[in-house]
């Protein structure tokens, strides 16, 4: 009991670190065009890409841009390609993700 508990707080920790590690490489990297819950910018709220994307799906866009960005729906790329390291864009997207705890996908359909 004692180690499953132990191994729970671990995770939690180690996933705590990497919010707040994204969180400190969104600001440095992406908070001049991307806002966080509201506000103008040239790219979308994040609070809404967390509400409709998968993390893996942010990795991925945010990794290489311009070869998703009609896969996304957007009509032209504006976005860099950033020089981060790939945990780095993990950090990022975990980050996004935690924004929004309810997702579009946990939406019940209606039959």
């Amino acid at each position: 009991m004692k180690k499953t508990l132990l191994l729970i707080f671990l995770l939690g920790t180690s996933l705590f670190a990497d919010v707040e590690k994204g969180k400190a490489v969104f600001a440095a990297n992406c908070a001049i065009c991307h806002t966080v819950n509201g506000g103008k910018a040239l790219g979308p709220d994040m609070n809404l890409v967390s509400y409709t994307r998968h993390k893996e799906e942010i990795t991925a866009y945010a990794k290489d841009p311009y070869s998703l960005y009609k896969k996304f729906g957007y009509s032209a790329n504006a976005m860099p390609t950033l020089p981060l390291e790939d945990q780095e864009f993990k950090n990022v997207a975990d980050y996004i993700s935690s924004l929004q705890p309810f997702k579009k996908w946990m939406i019940k359909k209606k039959k």
